[in-house]
């Protein structure tokens, strides 16, 4: 998953996206609320954590340009306005959780976990496809009962694919969801990443779970289900 993290300390934004990037996460970084916009409209993330004291333009202001052109962005305040009605002005405008400084980093990774699982129609911290079965809380992979051992991109991968079941994700769309936008997404990371997952799943026993869509991209399967 794809993270955008704004926040204008760079000591505090280093020690996040590191935190983050360790647990799998793919974290770009803005320090300034014109920059986040500004990246916000270049990539495609799956959440953003958002400072509002920020130079240039106010993180409250970031956070309704975004509410008024797209409603179902998950957008997670982290912020030292730490007052009731700052709470509660930042909710109402559009945020999806609040986080005041200082924090537990475990905690704002569960929140963050949360936010990424919603569909605002379940809550289940786990992802099920046939004998494979991924605890999202946990970040562990199942299949048949035994754990698959994997590497963070491998699981970033998995879980993406996982989390869209049923339909084809490009490789253009995987790339954008599993690495920083600082990559180099024409070289050859993506595609040893996708043999490694998919030789380990084999070796697990669900070697037919993957399947390429020849010209579209990838998709997750039970093989067991009728196509």
């Amino acid at each position: 998953m794809k993270l955008l993290l704004v926040e204008d300390e760079k000591l505090l934004s280093k020690s996040i996206a590191k935190g983050l990037t360790m647990l799998g996460y793919a974290v770009d970084c803005a320090y300034d609320g014109e920059e986040a916009l500004y990246l916000y409209e270049l990539n495609e993330y799956d959440l953003m954590i958002l400072d509002l004291n920020l130079p240039k333009l106010d993180g409250m202001e970031v956070l309704r340009r975004i509410r008024a052109q797209d409603a179902d962005f998950r957008i997670l305040i982290l912020s030292a306005r730490n007052s009731l009605d700052d709470k509660i002005t930042g909710l109402d405008s559009g945020s999806n959780d609040y986080l005041t400084k200082p924090f537990e980093f475990a905690e704002l990774e569960a929140r963050i976990r949360s936010l990424l699982r919603r569909d605002f129609t379940t809550r289940d911290t786990t992802l099920r496809c046939g004998a494979l079965s991924m605890d999202t809380a946990a970040r562990r992979v199942l299949c048949g009962g035994k754990e698959i051992e994997l590497t963070r991109k491998e699981y970033a991968l998995l879980e993406y694919l996982m989390t869209h079941a049923g339909r084809v994700v490009s490789a253009e769309e995987l790339i954008e969801h599993a690495w920083d936008s600082e990559k180099d997404l024409f070289s050859n990371s993506f595609r040893f990443h996708i043999h490694s997952l998919r030789k380990k799943l084999e070796a697990a026993g669900a070697g037919d779970y993957i399947v390429t869509q020849r010209g579209q991209g990838y998709r997750i399967q039970n093989p067991e289900e009728k196509r």
